[in-house]
């Protein structure tokens, strides 16, 4: 099918039937992979420029999500009338994956990941911004006692642990940013054309950033790594993607904080770092607000259900 015949194709209509067992394993499945290719990245930028690193981990993971959505949905997930709102995503998210690799650079795993795990709390004051949701006195108080959590992971350690932390702190907010625009988006996107054009513009993006910061050459190891990094990424984006799609975010949302799990795992096992008792009172700190903030949300669409 060419893109000329998909525009004269309309879809047929999406039925959704939740499969909450298979959505958490999904999740969980995701969790891993994230945390894998994560990882990976982490070890690789420390002899290739961060935007050789992301821009090989992007086109695998664009490879790989178009050889499994490509198969069910054919040239149709290409069409979208809000290109310019998938472009400003991509962008968005191009530079908040660039921070949070630099953050890698300079800190721990498991540092770098509690410190994202407050995308979500940012993603409550964008949606209060520019979608206008009301933020009210309990998503206001998890905003303030989540950042508290930031504070206190990226307190300890040397300036550079600290640099790092800032780093990762715009990754947050820049996720968050992207996770509010999203939410407006999914009301005429759907999660495959999101997804693709998300790793389509990111893969651009990034080879524009590589006569800019460099490029080498990887040996036969370091390109294999690269290679299964975007791999895992891209496995990684469906999964999650699918999960979201098989049960309700409240059902599987919190799976997702297993992330950080596997990250600590990850970085005792590669690099010895073993977590500090702020580290994990942060981490406590934000992943607890995360949650709450989810079950709040959640609470309030099933009464809104129940009163329509």
């Amino acid at each position: 099918m060419t893109l000329e015949d998909a525009d004269e194709v309309k879809p047929a209509p999406y039925r959704r039937a939740d499969h909450v067992p298979l959505g958490i394993l999904l999740m969980l499945g995701a969790t891993v992979l994230y945390a894998c290719s994560t990882a990976i990245s982490k070890w690789q930028v420390t002899q290739y420029s961060f935007a050789e690193v992301l821009f090989i981990r992007s086109a695998v993971s664009l490879l790989t999500c178009a050889a499994l959505i490509l198969p069910s949905s054919g040239f149709v997930v290409f069409r979208t009338r809000r290109m310019r709102d998938h472009a400003g995503r991509a962008a968005t998210q191009t530079v908040a994956q660039s921070l949070i690799l630099i953050a890698l650079s300079m800190m721990p795993i498991a540092g770098a990941m509690a410190i994202n795990f407050s995308a979500p709390l940012f993603a409550t004051l964008f949606a209060a911004l520019w979608l206008k949701e009301k933020v009210g006195l309990v998503r206001g108080t998890a905003l303030v006692v989540g950042f508290c959590g930031v504070l206190l992971v990226a307190s300890p350690g040397a300036d550079n642990f600290r640099l790092g932390a800032l780093f990762a702190l715009g990754n947050a907010v820049l996720y968050g940013s992207v996770t509010a625009a999203v939410r407006g988006m999914s009301a005429t996107e759907s999660p495959q054309t999101l997804t693709i054009y998300q790793m389509l513009f990111m893969t651009c993006f990034f080879a524009l950033g590589l006569p800019v910061f460099g490029v080498g050459v990887p040996a036969g190891r370091d390109a294999a790594a690269m290679i299964v990094a975007g791999i895992c990424n891209g496995v990684g984006q469906y999964w999650w993607t699918r999960s979201l799609s098989l049960a309700p975010p409240a059902a599987v949302g919190p799976f997702y904080y297993f992330t950080l799990v596997w990250a600590m795992i990850l970085g005792f096992a590669f690099w010895g770092d073993l977590p500090s008792a702020t580290l994990l009172a942060g981490s406590a700190i934000v992943v607890g607000s995360g949650l709450f903030l989810l079950r709040h949300e959640a609470g309030k669409r099933s009464a809104a259900a129940a009163r329509s």
